[in-house]
């Protein structure tokens, strides 16, 4: 079974881009899906698209939680939002993933209270995937779970990342970085040089501090740090990113030479704009919970919800969580 919960009512286009990504998924990779929310708007999307053959069923809920809603608050008293019972579904046994675009909060409220963690793990982590300039990928985190962190925590996130990489995305012997402000040992505070020498002694491939402007140039397969670094990291990317794109295409357009010169390199900028794209990655793991948890961006469209589902469907095919579980016991019986 590679069934998957969907919460369909999180998300700045929900249910629309939640469900046409849900079947074009399910057409590509055979998946039974679960698509959990308000029972109406879901069936009235799927009525407009082809269907046929695919295993969907929707789960009807009454309740939404929304991007302002008190996360821990919300998932304990709104015990029929979409979110929850998505969570639940895995929880039961009735789902072995679950992915919303929903509230980041209340998706890691829902990890911690309704899956649990996992045994070993003192801190969950929100691990994106970002694009290197070798064409492969980077695996960043923590990037916002926990906004603080102790040593023990980021050599936990080294430990995951590490398995993840190898797993998940077939990557040999991964690479772990810890982002500091220098590369040498010595560098950085209390908290990043004590974890420094925890992860020089842990099992992994890790090849020291990584600055930070060397975490897209493929240098490292999984970087490590406290969430609150890693979500600034994170949110610095996609505005940067944002920025990029705007001002080249101000450029382009700025005289009739350079609109001629824009034609020719139209196909490199298109290429351009698909590696920096987050709908071509889906969406981040929360590693570290009792279950396959993905978190997507608030702003997915149907492209970015294909690619979430392509990931779980990754995910489960890997057996990772089991790897995790053996991983984490181990270091805890140290």
């Amino acid at each position: 079974m590679k069934r998957i919960s969907l919460d369909c009512m999180g998300g700045d286009y929900a249910p629309k881009a939640i469900v046409q990504g849900a079947v074009l998924a399910a057409a590509e990779f055979g998946l039974d899906l679960l698509l959990v929310g308000e029972e109406h708007a879901i069936g009235k999307e799927l009525s407009v698209l082809h269907t046929k053959g695919l295993n969907i069923e929707i789960v009807p809920t009454t309740q939404v939680i929304g991007f302002d809603d008190a996360p821990a608050l919300a998932v304990r008293r709104m015990k029929d939002s979409s979110m929850v019972v998505a969570h639940r579904l895995v929880k039961e046994g009735k789902a072995e993933a679950v992915f919303s675009a929903g509230n980041t909060g209340a998706i890691m409220a829902c990890g911690l209270f309704i899956l649990g963690r996992m045994e070993g793990v003192q801190r969950p982590a929100l691990a994106p995937i970002l694009p290197t300039v070798d064409n492969k990928a980077v695996l960043l985190l923590d990037s916002g779970a926990n906004a603080e962190a102790k040593a023990e925590h980021l050599l936990q996130f080294g430990l995951m990342g590490s398995k993840y990489m190898q797993f998940a995305r077939k990557v040999v012997n991964p690479r772990v970085g810890l982002i500091n402000i220098g590369t040498e040992e010595e560098k950085g505070s209390p908290l990043y040089q004590e974890a420094y020498q925890l992860l020089k002694k842990a099992k992994i491939n890790f090849v020291g501090n990584l600055e930070a402007r060397e975490l897209f140039s493929g240098a490292v397969d999984v970087a490590v740090c406290d969430g609150f670094t890693g979500n600034v990291i994170l949110k610095l990317t996609e505005g940067l990113a944002q920025t990029f794109s705007e001002m080249i295409k101000q450029e382009l357009y700025a005289d009739l030479r350079s609109k001629m010169g824009g034609l020719l390199i139209k196909p490199a900028m298109h290429r351009f704009k698909n590696r920096l794209d987050y709908s071509e990655y889906g969406a981040a793991p929360l590693l570290g919970v009792n279950g396959i948890c993905l978190k997507g961006h608030g702003s997915s469209e149907a492209r970015a919800i294909y690619s979430a589902l392509r990931a779980a469907n990754e995910f489960i095919e890997s057996n990772i969580i089991e790897e995790f579980r053996q991983v984490m016991i181990q270091n805890e019986s140290k």
